[in-house]
């Protein structure tokens, strides 16, 4: 019996996932900064950005890319531990550590390289890694990859994270992975009790904190610094600059000995030439205007409130009371695509978000807000959610 064509093999597995609603497609916006984009020739607001800060256009950052592209060139030329250090790659690091109030940091390619990179090095066969269940895709990754024993716990369940703490191996080293925003659900990690089980059980915490860096806290510092944690050695702080600080990259902010386990041991460090000095240039600055311009995190409060407020008196059901993350419960995979392309029909994008992205019958619309955008928006996405969903009966 002769094999079928592996393409109809992929054709077949495609038209598996449409009829289930799961299909993807690209959509062209044109340009990606600003609270307005064109979708197929005409003008949206764009409500699923995650340039919270609005910093992607800002120019300080265009500035400080084309200085170190004229003056460094356009790449780097090899890996960092061949010939690809430069010396944007160390001072933003030391500014970096200094962000974070942390001993070392180490700048990677992006925040799904930094994952990879920090949990590959850290965990692997004999090793236990204690994850939380809605978890972003790239931790998700970075434990399955590792080597390592997995144990998932329910979604911000600290006694079950500690039930399966006792499974650590004598000799071996555990970990408590977590986001400390999650993307899809907008919530906070419950740090403190994660910290205090870490210290417990003698085990490292790893959080990434791609959602919160630049956004939650006093001073954007991150998830930490909104419960007034003091960085501490038992935390492994991951990072990005590719959402609220406006540019591309990812970090790993901790102690001395774990920067240098990294640098020793992290394949997607190791095995991938350096970034562009533009991109650590723009990283830079984008640090710099995070202390600078602390309106920019007032804004995105008043702004979140008011968009809650709006959908709320409607009676829809939102999964977050705060932050820049307002996701729109909807339900099914195929009534939160209707969604969505009523909501991209009334002019705004905001596209469905469906499995295995997130839990099957947990569909929905993942809101997001900027300082780029106005009060307006706020009132011209609520009318035009509101009509959406009495379109799909929502």
């Amino acid at each position: 019996m002769s094999r079928p064509h592996p393409l109809e093999l992929l054709e077949h597995r495609l038209a598996r996932r449409r009829e289930q609603g799961l299909g993807r497609r690209l959509v062209c916006v044109g340009q990606a900064t600003g609270p307005r984009v064109r979708v197929d020739g005409r003008d949206c607001l764009l409500m699923a950005s995650n340039d919270y800060l609005g910093l992607a256009g800002h120019p300080r950052l265009v500035e400080a890319a084309l200085e170190a592209t004229l003056t460094c060139g356009t790449g780097a030329g090899a890996s960092r531990l061949v010939s690809g250090t430069l010396e944007t790659h160390l001072a933003l690091e030391r500014q970096i550590a200094d962000f974070k109030e942390s001993e070392a940091a180490l700048f990677f390619s992006t925040g799904y390289m930094a994952n990879l990179g920090v949990i590959g090095a850290l965990a692997g066969p004999g090793d236990l890694i204690v994850s939380d269940a809605l978890n972003h895709a790239s931790l998700i990754d970075a434990c399955r990859l590792s080597r390592a024993t997995v144990r998932v716990y329910p979604h911000g369940d600290v006694p079950a994270a500690a039930r399966l703490l006792q499974e650590a191996p004598a000799e071996g080293l555990a970990l408590i992975v977590s986001d400390g925003v999650f993307s899809m659900d907008g919530d906070l990690a419950p740090l403190p009790g994660l910290l205090a089980l870490a210290r417990e059980a003698g085990a490292l915490l790893v959080i990434d904190d791609a959602h919160a860096t630049g956004v939650w806290g006093a001073r954007g510092r991150g998830s930490l610094e909104h419960f007034a944690i003091k960085p501490t050695p038992e935390v492994a702080m991951v990072g990005t600059f590719s959402k609220a600080l406006g540019g591309l990259g990812g970090f790993v902010a901790g102690s001395r000995t774990l920067v240098d386990c990294l640098v020793n041991q992290a394949r997607s460090f190791l095995y991938t030439t350096a970034p562009p000095p533009a991109q650590a240039a723009v990283a830079a600055a984008a640090l710099s205007l995070v202390d600078e311009e602390p309106w920019r995190r007032d804004k995105l409060s008043q702004l979140g409130q008011r968009l809650r407020a709006q959908l709320s008196g409607l009676g829809l059901t939102l999964l977050s009371q705060e932050g820049a993350i307002v996701p729109l419960l909807v339900g099914g995979a195929e009534k939160s695509l209707a969604m969505g392309r009523a909501l991209l029909a009334g002019g705004v994008l905001a596209p469905a978000i469906r499995p295995p992205t997130v839990p099957p019958g947990t569909s929905r619309i993942r809101l997001t807000v900027t300082a780029a955008h106005e009060m307006a928006d706020m009132d011209q996405a609520a009318q035009a959610i509101a009509a959406a969903a009495r379109e799909v009966g929502l």
